[in-house]
C-alpha cells in the first residue's frame, strides 16, 4: 500500500536533461505557430482538424501539458521557461497510492504511538521551503533571547535568492516577537532573516545552531544553510520532518503562533494586516495544534500540520504537491481517510525512528 524512494541531492545533470526534455517537447508547439498554411491548404483541412482536436491546442501541445503538469498559457513563447521541481525530475509524481494524493512525499503517523498510518516516498530527500521556518522559530524559542527587543529590517534582509517582495521594508522595525511571529504565521521571509542575523554570533552562528539542532532531534538526512527556506539547499525527508514537527508541536509558543489566524503590525502611520498561509486554521472542522505552509519551484507546494483527527494526534507532511490548492486537498483527504478508520491501518507497517 505504500512505496518509499530514498536519494540525496539531485546531480546537476538530471535537472538540465529534464528542462531539456521539456523545451524539446514544447518544440512543436512552437513550430506550429510559425508555420503558417496558406489559406488553401487550411480550407482543406479545417474540417478534419476541427474533429481530430479538442479545445485547448493541438496534439503536440496536450502532450506538453500532460508531461509537465503545467497550464497551457504557462508554455507561449514569450512566457518565462517553468523550471520542474526536484521531485518532477526525479520522477516522484509517478509513484502512485491509495489516496490518490498529488503531493509526490507524504508522511502520516500517530503522535503517539508513533504508528505509521501512510507514507509515500517518505525517504526522499528535497527541499522543504518555508518549512525551514519552523527549525528557525525552534531554535529563537530555545535562545531564550527577549522577545521584546527590537530589530530593524536592514538590507541584509532583503532576498537574493529568488528576488521575492516584502511588506516589511528596508528600516522597518518591530520587537523579536512580532517578527517569530510573522515568520511563523505568514511565512515572512525578511523576518526570519532577520531573527537569523541578530542571533548571538550573527548568521553563521545560527545556521550551524539550526542543523545542531537537527541532528539532536535525528533528523539524519537534514540539511540548512540560511533561515528562511528559499534556498533549495535546506533539505530533508518527510520522516525527519515528522520528527521536527513532533519536537516543535511541545513548544507552547510555537504552537500559538503559527495557529494564529492574523496580526496586525503598526509601522506609523500604516497598519499592516498579517494573515496565516494555511486557511484550515480558520476551519471549525480542523483542531490543528500547529502548522507550516512553504513553496519554492523547486520544492513545490508544502505542508506540515500537528493536528487531532479522530481522537488521536496525528502529524502530516506534504512535500512536492503539485497545484496550489492540492496540498490542503491532500490534507483534507487523509483526514477524512483517518476518521473512516480511526483505530488501525492494515497494510501500513513501520514507526517513526527514534532521536539519536
Amino acid at each position: 500500500m505504500t512505496a518509499s524512494l530514498s536519494f540525496g541531492l539531485l546531480p546537476r545533470w538530471l535537472g538540465v536533461t529534464c528542462l531539456l526534455a521539456l523545451s524539446l517537447a514544447a518544440t512543436p508547439v512552437l513550430a506550429q505557430k510559425l508555420d503558417k498554411p496558406s489559406a488553401q491548404a487550411k480550407k482543406g483541412k479545417d474540417q478534419k482538424k476541427r474533429k481530430a482536436l479538442k479545445p485547448g491546442g493541438s496534439p503536440a501541445k496536450a502532450a506538453v501539458v500532460r508531461s509537465s503538469g503545467v497550464k497551457a498559457s504557462r508554455l507561449q513563447p514569450s512566457s518565462q521557461p517553468v523550471r520542474p521541481s526536484f521531485g518532477q525530475m526525479a520522477g516522484l509524481h509517478a509513484v502512485s497510492d491509495p489516496l490518490a494524493l498529488r503531493s509526490s512525499v507524504a508522511l502520516v503517523i500517530d503522535q503517539d504511538t508513533r504508528e505509521v498510518l501512510f507514507s509515500k516516498n517518505d525517504l526522499a530527500v528535497l527541499p522543504i521551503a518555508s518549512l525551514t521556518k519552523l527549525m528557525t522559530g525552534m531554535v529563537v524559542s530555545e535562545a531564550k533571547l527577549s522577545l521584546d527587543e527590537p530589530i530593524t529590517i536592514t538590507q541584509d534582509d532583503v532576498d537574493t535568492e529568488k528576488g521575492s517582495t516584502s511588506r516589511l521594508r528596508v528600516g522597518t522595525t518591530l520587537s523579536r516577537g512580532e517578527l517569530l511571529h510573522l515568520a511563523l504565521m505568514s511565512s515572512e521571509n525578511r523576518a526570519a532573516h532577520a531573527l537569523g542575523r541578530t542571533f548571538p554570533g550573527g548568521l553563521p552562528a545560527f545556521v550551524g545552531v539550526m542543523n545542531a539542532k537537527a541532528q539532536m532531534l535525528g533528523m539524519k538526512d537534514t540539511r540548512f544553510v540560511e533561515p528562511t527556506g528559499l534556498s533549495s539547499r535546506n533539505q530533508a525527508s518527510a520522516q525527519d520532518l515528522a520528527l521536527l514537527v513532533s519536537a516543535a508541536s511541545a513548544d507552547p509558543l510555537l504552537r500559538e503562533l503559527s495557529t494564529s489566524l492574523g496580526h496586525q503590525v503598526v509601522l506609523g502611520r500604516q497598519t499592516l494586516q498579517f494573515n496565516n498561509t494555511n486557511r484550515l486554521v480558520s476551519s471549525p472542522q480542523w483542531d490543528i495544534g500547529l502548522q507550516k505552509t512553504g513553496y519554492i519551484s523547486e520544492a513545490g507546494q508544502c505542508l506540515v500540520m500537528q493536528a487531532k483527527v479522530a481522537g488521536r494526534k496525528v502529524i502530516m507532511v506534504f512535500l512536492d504537491s503539485a497545484g496550489k490548492f492540492s496540498r490542503i486537498a491532500d490534507a483534507e483527504r487523509v483526514k477524512r481517510w483517518v476518521e473512516k478508520s480511526p483505530v488501525s491501518h492494515s497494510g501500513q507497517a513501520g514507526a517513526l525512528p527514534s532521536k539519536g
